[in-house]
């Protein structure tokens, strides 16, 4: 750009020309190249500004658009301005340009605001120096002698520029700490544009030959300062993807990764956040599957909910299978919109892969749920060639035998046939039972009809049902006034097999409690025998499942009856040691409904 104090801002002069007419060539390709650079900037402001309809967008269409005006009403302006029409519109030319340091500081106060000291004062400095533009009394014409009043003048508007300039350039170089790669160079290379013209007005206001070196050097710096200025506004796609390059290229192993290596969401989370965070400089990112579980996080501390200091721009992005929360620099909208967008592709893989990685899970719960129905189908056909058969044999062989050979034996014999046909008997009705039970719990065909029961009756009634000769050995801990809504059958059968295990597997004495606390029936049985080995607490509650108890026998369906009882009843049933040792069973029922 050349200098702006003579008769208009890039006026021709008839001054002499003491580097000849090549200098003079010169200079006017370079003023008329510098004239197609501003008004291609300001046209692509604009065009920003038209897409993206944001604030940041309006104050660079502003402050660039200004500049345009200036290169064009410096064609317009004649040689050597005369009357009222003419100077003003070369006095408005100047003031054109005065604004462009100051719209170009609120651009940068768009994305973190400035002091208000600070505001107040570059506004209070920008409005005297247009003021002082409009008058002044003459402005001199290139190679004319500069009054005391132009130099003062001169060195107020140099300083209103530098100043306004300076604190655009320093705000954008200091923001760009800790942007992305794009956003960065974007904003560094702002502010360096910014102090390329503001070096490029020194040059023009040091010479008042229209054709100088100086002149020629002001006006390639002034076209270097519009390219740089274009190049960080609107930089063209290539130039963005060798900025992005080594973010890119992390997000890009991260895909990779999560098309084979992937197998938990967690694990998806984990690969892919920080690459992410790279695209667009996030503070923080959040995952969250798409039952709105957090499954990953990144830049946010445990248990908080978003980091510090909370001035960030939050976008969600939603995702198939979940949604990505990201807080982003004030600046990403702006400088990283097309960022934003690679993230949100991004985020759209990351949704596939998470449903990948849930499809998966489910197939191989899938899977594991039928080993383990073949598994309990096996264990099944066993317990009952084994279980059913050794009763059953053992029925139809004393039968025949009382049948055949009863008239041959006396009566001790016959007595003792018949006591073991009956307990081999009540065995295979047990067995048999049991196999109804689950049956009917499978097909939900228990029908849980809580009643007001005394527990102390109850649960007495059921000790000297399944204790029998050992009733001694179970000891009763309920209050005698205890009262509670429950399903009489269920109870039955939960604490009936409970004591029966403590009988079989513990060694007394066995406990019996139960109190009424928080709405809920808990029902405690203990014993204090080695209670359950502790690899074999995952599978307790197991069908069929008797591991360290082969040597006391039965068929490894009490506690899995239990449970399911408990869980019909809207309660549930879980196991914990017993101190010093034994095993301890707490039975939770709800007692919300109750029944008079």
């Amino acid at each position: 750009m050349r200098a702006i104090f003579s008769s208009s801002a890039y006026s021709l002069s008839g001054a002499p020309c003491p580097g000849g007419w090549q200098l003079k060539i010169a200079v006017e390709i370079l003023r008329y190249v510098s004239l197609v650079a501003y008004v291609v900037l300001a046209l692509a402001t604009i065009n920003q500004w038209r897409r993206q309809r944001d604030r940041a967008a309006a104050w660079a269409a502003l402050g660039f658009g200004t500049l345009g005006i200036v290169v064009v009403l410096a064609q317009i302006v004649p040689k050597h301005p005369h009357g009222f029409v003419e100077n003003f519109l070369q006095r408005l030319d100047i003031a054109f340009l005065l604004l462009f340091p100051y719209l170009l500081h609120r651009f940068t106060t768009v994305f973190r605001s400035a002091t208000s000291a600070l505001e107040r004062g570059l506004g209070l400095m920008t409005v005297a120096i247009l003021v002082w533009t409009f008058a002044l009394p003459h402005i001199p014409e290139p190679g004319e002698p500069r009054s005391g009043w132009f130099i003062a003048y001169l060195t107020g508007f140099l300083i209103h520029w530098t100043v306004l300039s300076s604190v655009a350039a320093i705000r954008l170089w200091r923001a760009g700490r800790g942007q992305p790669s794009v956003a960065r160079r974007r904003m560094r290379l702002l502010a360096f544009a910014a102090a390329l013209l503001t070096i490029a007005l020194f040059a023009g206001a040091a010479t008042s030959q229209s054709y100088s070196a100086l002149s020629l050097a002001s006006s390639a710096l002034g076209i270097a300062s519009a390219l740089a200025f274009l190049l960080a506004l609107a930089p063209p796609t290539i130039v963005r993807m060798v900025w992005r390059r080594p973010a890119q290229a992390r997000v890009q192993d991260a895909i990779l990764d999560l098309i084979t290596l992937s197998r938990t969401q967690r694990e998806v989370a984990t690969r892919v956040l920080e690459p992410m965070a790279d695209i667009v400089g996030a503070r923080a990112l959040s995952l969250r599957n798409d039952e709105g579980e957090l499954i990953g996080s990144y830049g946010l501390p445990d248990g908080e909910a978003e980091p510090e200091p909370s001035d960030a721009q939050i976008f969600e992005v939603e995702i198939p299978s979940g949604s990505l929360m990201v807080w982003a620099s004030p600046y990403a909208p702006f400088f990283g919109r097309e960022e934003l967008r690679m993230l949100e592709t991004v985020g759209a893989l990351t949704g596939v892969a998470l449903d990948r990685v849930r499809l998966f899970q489910q197939e191989h719960e899938v899977r594991l749920a039928l080993e383990r129905a073949d598994e309990i189908k096996t264990n099944f056909i066993a317990l009952a060639s084994h279980e059913l058969r050794t009763p059953v044999t053992t029925i139809l062989g004393l039968a025949t035998t009382l049948n055949r050979r009863g008239d041959e034996l006396d009566e001790r014999q016959r007595q003792d046939l018949r006591d073991t046909l009956e307990r081999q008997a009540d065995r295979m009705a047990k067995l048999v039972e049991q196999l109804l039970d689950l049956s009917r719990l499978d097909a939900d065909a228990i029908s849980i009809t809580p009643e007001r029961i005394n527990l102390r009756d109850r649960i007495e009634e059921i000790v000297a049902s399944v204790a029998a000769e050992r009733r001694d050995d179970v000891r009763i801990s309920v209050d005698p006034e205890l009262e509670a809504p429950a399903d009489p059958g269920a109870l039955d059968r939960i604490v009936g097999n409970l004591v029966a295990n403590a009988l079989r597997y513990g060694s007394p004495p066995v406990s019996v409690d139960a109190v009424h606390h928080d709405r809920h029936l808990r029902v405690f049985v203990e014993d204090r025998g080695d209670g359950v080995p502790p690899q074999f607490v995952p599978e307790l509650f197991e069908r069929f499942t008797r591991s360290g108890r082969e040597r006391v026998g039965g068929t490894g369906l009490g506690l899995a009856i239990a449970r399911s009882y408990a869980r019909a009843h809207d309660g549930d049933l879980v196991y914990e040691e017993a101190e010093p040792h034994g095993a301890r069973f707490q039975l939770v029922l709800p007692v919300k409904n109750t029944v008079s």
